[in-house]
């Protein structure tokens, strides 16, 4: 088992995330890329997996989501957040920078602060190099993002602000999504409108048979784009 206390002498990254989570599937690029940049100049990344839905707390659909996603770097699964509630974590997702005692020096809950973070790891790990660019134009620090809806549960439809729209989905099957089908292959949580920026829309989402739509999430979208 890897635990925190046999990382002392290099700074150690701890990611909460889930994967029925938006948050945590953007946020994750980051993650993954700082992982592949920093392990082998001394960064340990460990993910934890921390389930919010029904679907994600299956510890064998949070490993076949974690080879899906193409995650390299350890994942521990905590299917009943006991890792969760020693860290009194507040959401989804969170992260945790820690030096090479093993000292908090930096966190960050939710989306964003992608470049402070990293900056922070080159500062523990003593290089300089350009961070990761922005993979969106909403997570541009400059940008101007305005609040998208609050995330419904069950199958939403109706009107809606934000910049995409997702739908957390379980079984097998479609759902179809102002009139267009959407195959439902795995557990997880599906970008189903995608917009260029933020938008006013009005959503219709009719769930198939054999599936479960758990909750409709939004994210955000820049404005004046």
């Amino acid at each position: 088992m890897l635990r925190l206390d046999q990382q002392l002498g290099r700074p150690v990254l701890v990611e909460f995330w889930d994967f029925c989570r938006p948050n945590s599937l953007r946020t994750l690029p980051y993650v993954k890329a700082w992982h592949e940049r920093y392990a082998a100049a001394g960064l340990r990344v460990i993910g934890v997996h921390s389930p919010g839905f029904e679907p994600s707390r299956d510890n064998a659909a949070a490993r076949a989501a974690v080879a899906r996603l193409g995650v390299e770097h350890p994942v521990l699964l905590d299917p009943e957040l006991e890792v969760w509630n020693l860290y009194e974590n507040l959401g989804w997702p969170a992260r945790y920078l820690f030096d090479q005692r093993l000292t908090l020096v930096d966190y960050h809950y939710g989306e964003g602060a992608y470049a402070e973070t990293e900056r922070a790891i080159q500062e523990l790990l003593g290089i300089e190099r350009d961070v990761v660019a922005p993979l969106r134009p909403e997570d541009d620090p400059d940008a101007l993002i305005a609040a998208q809806t609050a995330d419904q549960p069950g199958a939403y439809s109706g009107p809606y602000e934000a910049g995409a729209v997702w739908a957390v989905l379980d079984g097998r099957g479609e759902v179809v999504v102002n009139g267009r089908p959407v195959a439902v292959e795995h557990p997880g949580a599906y970008p189903i409108v995608v917009h260029e920026r933020h938008t006013e829309g009005v959503l219709d989402l009719r769930v198939g048979a054999g599936v479960t739509c758990h909750a409709v999430c939004f994210t955000p979208g820049v404005v004046g784009v």
